[in-house]
């Protein structure tokens, strides 16, 4: 059907967008539910028209009834099995485009208003759909279908009739751990033996080669992650986490983050929250170390996904058969974060994990939990803290205020040995002039915690600048947006091959940046400053959605540097590229209440103890400014 049959004088009685121009409404419905109800069976030229035009308008209105009181969930349904079954009809005219456009309607229609989903169970979607997922036609229907599945699962009136469908977990928990594998190896990789019809639907006719590539990524990270929030529609039922908590699965679940074109998706994250909401989850999660070490990073990390990391670390911890199997790795991460006051629609977070650090100290005394030597002193620190705040209320202004002035003192004491190049004379004056300030003093902490996080790379501490920066985020107002601490953390990160949470860090240093007064720090003509754009092309090249599938397929080269070969190179000109001088490069000795560390590379530490501090700025960009408080 083309265009012109959709004219006014339209010769054709019954074409669908004359009938959708028809005045009358009683015979526009009749006519339209004539329509949907002869389509399947025809095989009229032209019928990809009419279902990507219902397929605009699923997009655009998915929650008007109208076509759902007519009969369009039984058309799609019909259409699905007519391509499954009918090879010839597929393969004529432009019919290939129809499944992955019913499919998609499906799923629009479904995706909002539960009523809608039991009509659509109740006119047989759900076999089709399965079908689909099974990869009968393409890794392109399996998006959709896997989307519409996930629909239909969300609804409680729904989901035991996608759940009576056994195969469906399955198929989705191994879709999830293939998907950019099969992406990259059914179109990413050979670009001449892409699909014509795939590379359309992914660019709708406009761009090119580079243009489908980009698409196919965004597509990629979307088929991974509505398999995982369709798995998550499962793990919520007890019964079906011994399927979902299998090692091979689980460990590669923090990995599954769907890419930054996904950064709204809970990811493999959420997916791992709910499993460990349950009793039956918590036992495998506990029992993979990887994925407690992930956890880790992701609870310090200044994302949407932090909180929900944080309470996975809490229920292990406050589970009596997992507690002792976490307890080590969870807690030097939860100290850091036990001064953060609020994250999103989370209160007193910061309170939340100093109560149950609390109990894990109170539980040994039962025997049921052993803490060796080095967590028991940590969590003896952060309980003496919150003492220590205690006493602070009851202490008079007077005192409070020689406390502040010793700690700025010694603060000073620690900025004159890191300009003389004594750094960790410097960390071990911030480390003094933190045990003086007052507890309640946080602008200032915030700057100790983050100048002794300097220190902490320059004498090559990862772990250890990682934790201070991370504490001077939670205390930080706003929570996480302390910049020169992202920085530090994003560099950190570097040095563990973290590529992930680095690139996480970088892109939101930019963006503080691009709101700060600091001279230093601001975006001057919205530039990126060039030292953070080559950190974040080497973060992304290293965290690039495909890189598994191709070191896998002989594409990349996973040895030495994380940039030789990952993925398309970034075009230079997506980058506003800042010169040194532009960015405030210029040596200035100054002494003030922080510490400036911009660049990625780090000198051997021993270098550090008798460099100058023009040397340190060479090796490491130091700067000292009076700014930040």
């Amino acid at each position: 059907m083309s265009m012109e049959k959709a004219s006014a004088d339209c010769p054709y009685p019954g074409c669908f967008f004359c009938v959708m121009k028809e005045a009358n409404p009683s015979k526009r419905r009749a006519s339209i539910l004539k329509f949907f109800r002869e389509l399947p069976s025809q095989d009229d030229d032209g019928q990809v028209l009419p279902i990507s035009g219902l397929w605009n308008t699923a997009m655009a209105h998915p929650n008007d009834p109208e076509f759902i009181e007519l009969g369009i969930f039984e058309c799609m349904s019909a259409l699905i099995w007519k391509g499954l079954k009918n090879r010839r009809w597929l393969s004529h005219d432009q019919n290939i485009y129809i499944p992955y456009y019913a499919a998609h309607i499906i799923g629009s229609y479904t995706m909002n208003m539960e009523e809608f989903a039991e009509r659509a169970v109740r006119a047989g979607v759900i076999p089709p759909l399965v079908e689909l997922l099974r990869g009968r036609l393409t890794w392109v229907e399996q998006r959709v279908a896997v989307r519409a599945l996930g629909h239909l699962a969300t609804y409680a009136s729904t989901f035991p009739t996608v759940a009576s469908h056994g195969e469906i977990l399955e198929l989705s928990i191994q879709l999830a751990m293939s998907s950019l594998e099969i992406v990259y190896s059914h179109f990413y990789q050979y670009v001449d033996r892409r699909l014509s019809y795939h590379c359309d639907l992914l660019t709708r006719g406009m761009g090119g080669v580079e243009m489908e590539s980009r698409k196919a990524e965004e597509w990629a990270s979307q088929l991974q992650c509505w398999s995982l929030q369709l798995i998550n529609c499962f793990a919520f039922k007890p019964e079906f986490l011994p399927t979902i908590c299998k090692p091979e699965f689980l460990a590669k679940l923090p990995g599954m983050w769907g890419g930054l074109v996904n950064e709204n998706s809970p990811a493999g994250i959420g997916l791992l929250r709910t499993i460990c909401h349950h009793k039956l989850g918590r036992g495998p999660v506990a029992a993979c170390p990887g994925i407690i070490e992930a956890l880790c990073n992701i609870a310090r990390s200044s994302d949407d996904w932090q909180y929900m990391a944080i309470d996975c670390l809490l229920w292990l911890l406050q589970d009596p058969s997992t507690c002792h199997k976490v307890i080590e790795k969870t807690v030097p991460a939860l100290v850091d974060l036990a001064e953060i006051s609020s994250l999103g629609d989370h209160k007193k977070l910061g309170d939340s994990i100093i109560n149950v650090l609390q109990e894990c100290m109170e539980s040994q005394g039962t025997g049921r939990t052993q803490i060796n030597s080095h967590v028991k002193e940590e969590i003896e620190e952060l309980l003496n803290s919150k003492q220590r705040l205690k006493w602070e209320k009851n202490m008079p202004k007077e005192d409070l205020h020689i406390k502040q002035a010793a700690a700025l003192v010694v603060k000073l004491e620690g900025n004159s040995l890191f300009s003389s190049g004594n750094i960790s004379g410097a960390a071990a004056k911030y480390s003094e002039a933190l045990a003086l300030c007052p507890i309640r003093s946080k602008k200032e902490r915030v700057v100790l915690y983050s100048n002794r996080a300097q220190c902490h790379l320059l004498l090559q501490q990862p772990l250890a600048a990682i934790g201070d920066a991370s504490r001077a985020l939670c205390l930080h107002n706003p929570v996480n947006r302390h910049a020169k601490s992202l920085w530090r953390r994003a560099q950190a990160y570097d040095m563990l091959g973290l590529a992930k949470e680095s690139l996480l860090d970088a892109i939101l240093f930019i963006n503080e940046c691009s709101q700060s007064n600091d001279p230093d720090l601001s975006l001057r003509q919205n530039k990126v400053p060039d030292y953070a754009e080559r950190l974040v092309k080497k973060q992304m090249r290293a965290a690039w959605l495909f890189r598994e599938a191709a070191i896998k397929h002989g594409e990349v080269h996973c040895e030495g540097d994380a940039g030789d070969m990952c993925g398309q190179e970034t075009d230079d000109s997506e980058w506003e590229t800042a010169s040194e001088s532009e960015i405030g490069n210029e040596e200035r000795d100054e002494i003030g209440d922080d510490i400036c560390g911009w660049e990625n590379e780090v000198e051997r530490k021993d270098k550090y103890k008798k460099a100058s501090i023009k040397e340190i700025k060479h090796g490491y960009n130091v700067q000292l400014t009076e700014d930040d408080v």
